[in-house]
């Protein structure tokens, strides 16, 4: 072969190896080092938070039977794995009662189960917005922009939602 030929065959040759060395790069940093958290461990971190807090405070207005009867038929939906039916639900009861802070916090919830993070997270603003300010709803509203905070690569976010989700609690009165 001429060494005309053989450069024309050098430069393609070159190029491939240039384009694959390129797609196998390292992940940046930021990426490698933080873990994927399922949605299924987002949401069990955020009941976890809610549960802690139940035995201090807990605030339960009075259910619409309506609302409930809504409430109810989403939460059969969701155990069976039915979310847009179980959605479907909870924007009814929504329509009914607007600013039910629990039925916000449901609906951020099954948000998350559906992707539909960044909807999640004004859920759930919403509901604590709307809500108590403290015990077990306030604890799941902050835990919620917490994990979604995490979820978006945001740890200043993450962390300043840490510190809201621990004024939700309220220490019990002491008896003697």
């Amino acid at each position: 072969m001429s060494r005309h030929h053989l450069h024309a065959l050098a430069v393609p040759a070159a190029l491939a190896v240039a384009l694959l060395a390129a797609c196998s790069q390292p992940v940046a940093p930021s990426q490698a080092t933080r873990p994927t958290v399922s949605d299924d461990q987002m949401l069990a971190a955020i009941h976890a938070a809610g549960e802690k807090e139940k035995s201090v405070i807990d605030v339960n207005p009075l259910r619409d039977p309506g609302v409930a009867a809504l409430q109810d038929s989403a939460d059969g939906d969701m155990r069976t794995g039915k979310y847009q039916d179980a959605a479907g639900k909870l924007d009814q009861a929504l329509k009914i009662s607007p600013d039910s802070p629990d039925l916000l916090q449901d609906r951020a919830e099954l948000a998350i189960r559906l992707k539909d993070y960044a909807g999640a997270e004004k859920l759930a603003q919403r509901s604590w917005d709307l809500g108590p300010k403290l015990g077990p709803l306030c604890a799941r509203n902050w835990q919620t922009i917490v994990e979604l905070r995490e979820h978006a690569g945001d740890e200043s976010g993450a962390a300043n939602a840490s510190k809201s989700v621990a004024q939700c609690h309220v220490e019990g009165m002491q008896r003697y």
